[in-house]
């Protein structure tokens, strides 16, 4: 679609806090979600304020050229918890956080430096439009299940399938209401509405909740309770920081064989920061496919690693989370057609002040994982729409591409996951690298005969025959020429045509 906002344009006050709380809405669940999966008393507030912070410092590197929101990494939960399960203490856990944290954006800063010095002509060479085109629809695809088991908000049978009582029910007629509403809106609504559809989706989700969670209060009817409201009763207005645990609060008493600890924390973190590498190439080609304008040129590949990797650092140092870019940030641009960096900067501010604000943070709490899920059905399938445009101009006709885009739909959506121990090389990243690899194979036999097209090795056999007077000379010299006058005739005729088709 046609950006409504570009990068560089700049939104009016109010509409810009619109567009903000919006961007700020898409990211939530997912930020929020890593401190509450990981548990161990971590803040989800404190991880609001990470995110804000490590995206300050992302649009710092990037030159505020590129609209992306990083949050909390999904891919370091595991990593996360090893640091937890391998500390002798609470807090010697969130000093592991922090050092964590530190091993995968050292990741980013080392790769960072290599591709300065190496340049960026290599990933398109190793990763063209048929690789990360369906790389980025996978990660789309492979964030439906959660849209879905988030929009019913139930429990799965022994065969796989939902279970569906009343309240699966409910939540389902909440999770349907908020789509519906978020698509009318951006499909016909006019000026603002047509810019903020998930907030209007949502907001809209949230009163059927509310009217439903109202009556759930009658005896009898508690299934049809779907907002926590008790969330209310114990706010935190100061956020937990992770510094404040790992080191304020840590008495360094009892750090039990801190050589092997550290060693832990290596092997946990810094092979998952090669793994999300491979999405933040996916991700910045995506979001270059949406602006129209290649991010990895400009401001460059090393500048978006460095502010992911520092950023992230910076994210961990509040929050305890590893931060990354979001797609639910790139499908927000696309959707609302409002790719702006002054609203990613204003929802960075946003996050980190809301995040003392406790009513905000626990409304935003309370938003039922139904509404979320509608919200997000829309969100993740344009990620996925987004990678198969960058297919659109692959011909699908021809083996080598078509075996190329097979390979990484399958094993990313079958969910080809390879664990080692405590590392665990995701779905997206094993389909990312077999379609690298079969990208590589299907072309070794093309580059060859375009090395001979070229004459890199003809050239010689043709120049020692010119020079024993062989008589097939000729007819090689007719055969080398033949397509030079052909290409010469045509472009004649383009020339003789360009006057009529302008006129």
């Amino acid at each position: 679609m046609k950006l409504i906002y570009g990068v560089k344009d700049r939104p009016k006050p109010g509409q810009l806090v619109l567009f903000a709380l919006q961007q700020l809405l898409a990211i939530l669940a997912a930020t929020i979600t890593v401190p509450m999966v990981v548990g161990n008393g971590m803040s989800i507030s404190a991880a609001l304020f990470g995110a804000g912070a490590g995206t300050l410092v992302y649009l710092l590197f990037t030159k505020f050229k590129s609209p992306v929101f990083l949050g909390s990494s999904f891919a370091f939960i595991g990593s996360m918890s090893a640091a937890f399960a391998g500390a002798v203490s609470l807090s010697m856990g969130y000093l592991g956080l922090l050092i964590g944290a530190v091993f995968a954006g050292l990741v980013y800063v080392i790769i960072a430096v290599a591709v300065h010095f190496a340049g960026v002509n290599w990933i398109d060479k190793i990763m063209p439009a048929v690789v990360i085109g369906p790389t980025v629809a996978l990660i789309g695809l492979s964030l439906s299940g959660s849209a879905v088991s988030n929009a019913l908000s139930t429990t799965v049978n022994d065969a796989g399938n939902y279970v569906m009582d009343l309240h699966a029910i409910l939540c389902l007629i909440c999770a349907l209401a908020t789509l519906a509403v978020t698509i009318i809106c951006s499909v016909y609504g006019k000026k603002m509405l047509k810019m903020i559809p998930f907030i209007i989706g949502i907001l809209s989700g949230y009163v059927l909740a509310a009217i439903f969670t109202a009556f759930s209060y009658i005896p009898g009817a508690e299934s049809m309770r779907i907002i926590d409201f008790s969330l209310f009763e114990s706010m935190q207005w100061v956020p937990d920081f992770t510094f404040v645990e790992a080191f304020i609060n840590n008495d360094f008493s009892n750090t039990g064989n801190f050589g092997a600890y550290i060693g832990t924390i290596a092997v946990a973190y810094i092979p998952v920061a090669f793994v999300v590498f491979a999405e933040h190439l996916a991700d910045h080609k995506n979001i270059s496919s949406i602006i129209e304008h290649d991010l990895l040129r400009d401001p460059g590949l090393p500048r978006t690693l460095l502010g992911d990797g520092i950023g992230s650092i910076v994210g961990a140092f509040f929050g305890g989370c590893p931060n990354t870019t979001y797609g639910e940030s790139i499908g927000c641009v696309a959707i609302s057609g409002n790719a702006s960096v002054v609203t990613i900067l204003t929802t960075a501010v946003m996050a980190i002040v809301a995040s003392f604000i406790a009513p905000f943070v626990t409304f935003l709490a309370t938003i039922p994982s139904c509404v979320m899920g509608g919200v997000c059905i829309a969100l993740y399938g344009f990620i996925a729409v987004s990678g198969l445009k960058m297919i659109q101009k692959v011909d699908l006709n021809e083996n080598n591409n078509l075996f190329v885009v097979s390979t990484i739909l399958v094993t990313g959506v079958g969910g080809m996951a390879l664990s080692f121990g405590q590392v665990t090389v995701t779905a997206i990243a094993c389909a990312l690298i077999l379609g690298i690899l079969v990208n590589l194979l299907v072309n070794v036999r093309t580059k060859k005969g375009a090395a001979q097209a070229d004459g890199s090795v003809a050239a010689p056999e043709a120049l020692l025959s010119a020079q024993e007077g062989d008589s097939g000379s000729a007819p090689v010299e007719e055969e080398i020429a033949a397509p030079a006058q052909e290409e010469a005739a045509a472009a004649q005729a383009e020339e003789e045509e360009a006057p009529h088709e302008g006129v």
